[in-house]
């Protein structure tokens, strides 16, 4: 069949959580059935997990070499897998998947959450063809252990079975045909997963198939809203507001605004808007310092901290709200706002004190995908990224907020303090540093001309920073001409390769 993973990624364990692979030398069919069991289970929502068999573990680091199965055995597995499966109540059948690694032949078996918790299996398996079945029990991941559930663990899995997370169910407004193969296609040729091939030339329903992106009753088979998120040019068309909107307001009358919206799967908005807010917001600003060699450098927000923000406002909103994830950078900050709360495991006094652990998610689905695209943390390594990057950068600490209501949840990136001062000193690159008044631009361009002497439009550009001229430094430039304080040296021929800048005065000299 083909898992949607890259299993080599999957084994090291580089995108999905330790605590959802477990590895087995062997075939031993009673704990694996028990953990089958649990990752169907699935009572954080972590998007139940794999078992690798043919590795062998310690203190669960898979060892080298590996040790795999014989081929000889691998069918033998197959079937006794099938019949143990039957002993899952309600039925419960994972994703097998036979590979070769390092040489060695291995088995992977995938067991999203299932639809129908909560699962129970046996005990102990019948020892002896015709004896009878024993006590049944429910099972469930405790960190990287699989456990049976205690009383209170069990009430909860009946209460998790009647809520399966949004992003993992069918959408009954939409046909399968909403899915577009190439979206599919694409995104396993990123990840590397050996899927990817078989989508070229099968048709898109058995590809979504394989990747557990349909359900529903036999007679009346949907795509699940995880996959019209991804798998569609427009998911806004069947979940309102699912875009990212980023707002940069230098002046909080509004004067000088600009508004950007980011739309497609979650990952193209995600993507768009990181590189949008890399290229036209982030700025850099470099101070040369006196008996240093190194010159120092700051950042008005590190793009680490605003990657891991973004990211997790895109993973764990909720596309039932008809609220898009807002970014409004004013001269104070960044926002990031998405909606609704973070999770009630999470106190007001965690708020505070930037602590915020949460213990189940709310979209398993959408992180396993963000994650497969190294666009997401694994569990709970988010906040201290973000923690980390602001204290290398020098900058404020961040401001975790939400109401008493706990509609929404914003996560506030204050600037640095160096560029909070309205005429910059030493050098910046980026557009952000730069949103002073047209007679600030102006001021600056003629230092520069008076500093180094003719220059060319780009050139004055990027002494300034910016990656190339923009709108307002063209106006600039034209007002200074204008004023007769500046010049060009080619007047005659406006759109001369050769043409530059200089000051009225050395043009007359």
């Amino acid at each position: 069949m083909g898992l949607p993973v890259n299993i080599e990624d999957l084994i090291e364990r580089r995108v999905v959580e330790n605590a959802r692979v477990e590895y087995k030398a062997g075939w031993n069919a009673e704990p694996i059935l028990h953990t089958l069991c649990a990752f169907a289970n699935d009572i954080d929502n972590w998007g139940g997990g794999y078992i690798i068999i043919g590795i062998e573990a310690e203190d669960d680091i898979p060892k080298f070499p590996v040790q795999g199965l014989k081929k000889a055995n691998i069918d033998k597995i197959n079937k006794e897998l099938l019949n143990r499966c039957n002993l899952i109540e309600p039925r419960y059948e994972p994703v097998m998947e036979q590979t070769t690694y390092h040489g060695k032949e291995i088995i992977v078996l995938w067991a999203p959450g299932g639809p129908e918790r909560p699962y129970k299996c046996p005990v102990s398996l019948p020892t002896k063809k015709g004896e009878r079945k024993g006590e049944k029990a429910y099972y469930i991941r405790k960190m990287s252990s699989t456990i049976r559930a205690n009383e209170l663990e069990t009430r909860e899995l009946f209460l998790l079975g009647s809520r399966t997370p949004f992003d993992d169910r069918p959408n009954m407004r939409a046909e399968i045909a909403d899915l577009r193969p190439s979206l599919l296609s694409e995104f396993l040729h990123s990840i590397g997963s050996d899927l990817y091939q078989k989508s070229l030339t099968r048709p898109a329903e058995e590809v979504a198939s394989d990747m557990k992106l349909i359900g529903g009753p036999p007679e009346a088979r949907r795509p699940l809203n995880v996959g019209l998120m991804f798998f569609n040019e427009r998911p806004d068309n069947f979940f309102p507001y699912t875009y990212i909107d980023v707002v940069d307001k230098p002046d909080p009358t509004g004067d000088g605004m600009t508004e950007k919206r980011f739309t497609g799967p979650p990952d193209r908005q995600l993507e768009d808007a990181l590189n949008y807010i890399k290229n036209y917001i982030i700025a850099e600003r470099v101070r040369k310092i006196s008996g240093r060699a190194e010159a120092e450098r700051t950042f008005n927000y590190p793009y680490d901290a605003v990657e891991e923000a973004l990211a997790n406002a895109v993973y764990h909103r909720s596309y039932q709200v008809g609220e898009p994830v807002t970014v409004m950078v004013t001269p104070e900050g960044m926002e990031i706002a998405s909606f609704p709360r973070p999770d009630r495991t999470i106190t007001d006094e965690d708020l505070a004190n930037r602590r915020l652990v949460s213990r189940r998610y709310r979209n398993r689905r959408i992180g396993d995908f963000l994650k497969e695209l190294k666009l997401a943390e694994g569990r709970n390594t988010g906040i201290p990224k973000i923690l980390k990057a602001m204290r290398e950068n020098g900058s404020p600490l961040p401001e975790f907020r939400t109401d008493a209501e706990r509609s929404y949840f914003t996560v506030i990136l204050p600037v640095h303090e160096e560029f909070l001062r309205k005429v910059p000193t030493g050098t910046e690159r980026g557009a952000a540093g730069f949103r002073s008044s047209k007679q600030d631009l102006k001021t600056r361009v003629l230092a520069l001309l008076r500093e180094q002497g003719d220059l060319s439009g780009n050139s004055i550009a990027l002494a300034l920073g910016y990656r190339k001229s923009t709108a307002n430094l063209t106006a600039a430039i034209r007002e200074l001409v204008q004023e007769g304080k500046a010049a060009y040296l080619h007047p005659d021929s406006p759109r001369s390769r050769n043409q530059r800048i200089c000051l009225v005065r050395r043009r007359r000299s």
